[in-house]
């Protein structure tokens, strides 16, 4: 039986291109558990898979997707059986193996993590790789003594798919948070996910000759990395942590370790891709009861398959606010 799917396709010049097309299972690759995806999302990795590979694609064709939700259809691990929900995100799932873009996908049950209560598959793919990402930012900024009443916390990109959960969780978790945007139109929909103040992009993202400012932030989740980073790390008050979880900014980091040396500033690195699954589990519970869904709501925007080339190119180019939800049934 066939099933629609997003293959993306090379041709003998190297040019790739992306359409709906219909596939079988027998064209799935192998696994231990079968999935009737109902929704996916989209992340800056899938733009990158959508279009020129970005190098994370290794043979065509290719079904990208770096995450999805959907329910079980069979299963070879007893882990899992029909009729369980579940979620997807990371283990290069979309890009080394086919993805979540299409009405069913094979998967090992390892790379799995039961839905929490709480939480449809829909809103788990409004939270998605991003919204993961966030949390386990978060959680990891706490385990480093972060608490609300230290002051105010930074999230840099906070009207990225990142930003805008980090953004909504930091606030319903009683902190003060500063939102950075280079997008003023913006501001309301930031304030409205609990931001208390706007920071413009052109305030952080120059490096100055000062190794250390004044002390400002309490906390930092931060997704552009580059210049951005470097300036942010020379203003944390004494002892607080930045969790750097992007690149949108640059790789680079033209930093200085005085504000490591004097005044104990951490840099913390989080990774979701290859996340511990007893880590995966509590960051998806501490979602299903810290983060609001009537914000994660208003940060949804719906697609369907066909939207997805189109999508691919807006998130590279920065152009893509939020949360997209993409219902690959629809």
């Amino acid at each position: 039986m066939k099933f629609n799917a997003l293959v993306v396709e090379k041709d003998s010049e190297g040019k790739t291109s992306a359409a709906v097309q219909q596939i079988t299972e027998d064209q799935l690759p192998e696994g231990d558990v079968t999935v009737a995806v109902e929704y996916s999302t989209v992340n800056y990795k899938d733009g990158l898979c959508i279009g020129s590979g970005g190098g994370l694609v290794r043979n065509y064709p290719h079904v990208p997707g770096i995450d999805f939700a959907g329910t079980v259809e069979m299963s070879s691990d007893n882990r899992y059986g029909p009729g369980d929900k579940v979620v997807l995100t990371g283990w290069r799932v979309g890009e080394v193996h086919w993805g979540g873009y299409a009405q069913k996908a094979r998967v090992k049950a390892d790379w799995l993590v039961p839905l929490p209560d709480g939480i449809d598959t829909r809103q788990a793919m409004a939270v998605g790789t991003a919204g993961l990402t966030s949390m386990l930012a978060v959680m990891t900024l706490e385990q480093h003594g972060m608490a609300p009443d230290q002051g105010e916390v930074l999230v840099t990109g906070a009207a990225g798919g990142v930003g805008s959960v980090a953004t909504a969780l930091l606030a319903n978790l009683g902190y003060q948070v500063a939102s950075v945007t280079g997008r003023p139109e913006t501001g309301e929909y930031l304030n409205s996910l609990g931001a208390v103040r706007i920071v413009p992009r052109e305030e952080l993202n120059k490096t100055t000759g000062r190794p250390l400012e004044p002390e400002t932030w309490a906390g930092c989740v931060d997704a552009v990395g580059g210049d951005m980073l470097a300036r942010v790390l020379g203003q944390m008050k004494y002892g607080a942590s930045v969790a750097a979880v992007g690149l949108a900014g640059g790789a680079g980091l033209p930093a200085t370790v005085i504000p490591f040396l004097l005044r104990g500033v951490n840099l913390l690195g989080i990774d979701s891709v290859m996340q511990p699954y007893d880590n995966r589990v509590c960051a998806w519970q501490r979602i299903a009861s810290d983060l609001p869904m009537d914000k994660l709501d208003a940060m949804v925007h719906p697609a369907t398959l066909g939207d997805l080339p189109g999508l691919g190119k807006d998130i590279l180019k920065g152009h893509v606010k939020g949360r997209v939800v993409v219902d690959v049934n629809g």
